[in-house]
């Protein structure tokens, strides 16, 4: 699994994992019994989340969603997360990365809010799809 902080394919999960459908397969397997439950959904985030999450979703026969998100970067450091935009209207925040990145002041993260009046919203894909059989 990536380790805290970890955001990319890094060269630890590719030393367990040949690659992200080996990682989903590996994760099925540990997840066999919630196999052919009509209570199961699998939810991937794009990008890198798909190719593991369609494998779960395939062994289990689970339907598969994907959850829109947009990393959501700090101004003139893009890469570098202070939250991020979802689904539906969802936001989530990370107050420290707001307050030390100077974005919000101390316990006000709702002040960034205003600032993501002007980015383009995420748009929740069209259906679920079942996989397996």
């Amino acid at each position: 699994m990536l380790g805290c902080g970890q955001t990319t394919w890094g060269s630890d999960m590719a030393a367990r994992y040949r690659d992200r459908t080996d990682a989903g397969r590996a994760l099925a397997a540990k997840l066999a019994t919630y196999a052919n439950r009509p209570d199961v959904l699998v939810l991937a985030l794009p990008r890198g989340g798909v190719p593991v999450a369609y494998e779960v979703a395939r062994a289990l026969g689970a339907p598969l969603d994907v959850f829109g998100v947009r990393k959501l970067g700090v101004p003139g450091h893009e890469e570098f997360a202070m939250g991020a935009l979802g689904s539906g209207g969802l936001v989530v925040l990370n107050p420290e990365v707001l307050h030390l990145a100077g974005v919000a002041p101390p316990g006000r993260p709702e002040e960034a809010l205003g600032r993501l009046d002007s980015l383009p919203r995420v748009k929740h894909p069209a259906g679920r799809c079942r996989m397996g059989g």
